[in-house]
C-alpha cells in the first residue's frame, strides 16, 4: 500500500471517528448580508444594461428608417436636377409657337437657341453624346452596328452615323447606331 492510500484511510478512520478538527463557524448574517449586497448590484447592473439595449436598439431603429426615407427621397427626387435644366428648354419651345407671323430666319435663330439650351442642360447632368468618326473602330459596348458595306476603310471600322448615342456619367443610355465596313 502506497503512502498516499494510507493517509487517505487515517483521515477516513479520524472522520468516521468524529476526530476531525471543527471549522471555525463563519457568521451567517455577514455572508447573507454581502450576498443580498452583490445581488442588489448585479441587478442594478443588469437594469442599467437592459435600458442601454434598448436605447442601442432604438437608435438603429431610428437611424435604418431615416437612411429608407433618405433612399426613398432620392428615389422621388433623382431628376430634379435634370428637371431644372429642361424647364427653360420647354419654355423657349412655347414661346416660338406664340409667335404670330415667324419668318424662317427667326424659327431657326429660336431653335438654335433652344438647341445650345438643351445642350447646356445635357451637359450639365453628365449626358453626353457618342459620335464615332468614320474610320473608328466598332466598339460594342457603346455602337450598335445595323449593317455593313464594302470600303476602303479597315473591317469593322465606322463608315456612317446614323443616329447619335448618349451616355449617363459611365452608362450607355443609348448606343451610336452606326454602319461598319465590311472584311476585304
Amino acid at each position: 500500500m502506497s503512502e498516499i492510500d494510507r493517509e487517505i484511510e487515517k483521515r477516513v478512520d479520524e472522520v468516521a471517528q468524529g476526530e476531525t478538527e471543527t471549522l471555525p463557524q463563519q457568521p451567517t448574517v455577514q455572508v447573507e448580508s454581502n450576498a443580498e449586497q452583490q445581488l442588489t448590484e448585479l441587478q442594478s447592473k443588469v437594469a442599467e444594461m437592459q435600458d442601454a439595449y434598448m436605447r442601442a436598439k432604438a437608435e438603429g431603429e431610428n437611424i435604418r428608417r431615416r437612411a429608407q426615407e433618405d433612399i426613398a427621397k432620392a428615389y422621388k427626387f433623382a431628376i430634379e436636377g435634370f428637371a431644372e435644366a429642361m424647364v427653360p428648354v420647354k419654355d423657349s419651345l412655347e414661346m416660338a409657337l406664340k409667335v404670330e407671323a415667324p419668318s424662317i430666319d427667326t424659327l431657326k435663330e429660336g431653335v438654335d437657341m433652344t438647341l445650345k439650351q438643351l445642350a447646356s442642360a445635357f451637359e450639365k447632368n453628365k449626358l453626353m453624346e457618342i459620335v464615332p468618326a468614320p474610320g473608328d473602330k466598332l466598339d460594342p459596348m457603346r455602337h450598335q452596328a445595323v449593317s455593313t458595306v464594302p470600303s476602303e476603310q479597315e473591317a469593322n471600322t465606322v463608315v456612317t452615323v446614323l443616329q447619335k448615342g448618349y451616355m449617363i456619367a459611365d452608362r450607355l443610355l443609348r448606343p451610336a447606331i452606326v454602319i461598319v465596313s465590311q472584311a476585304k
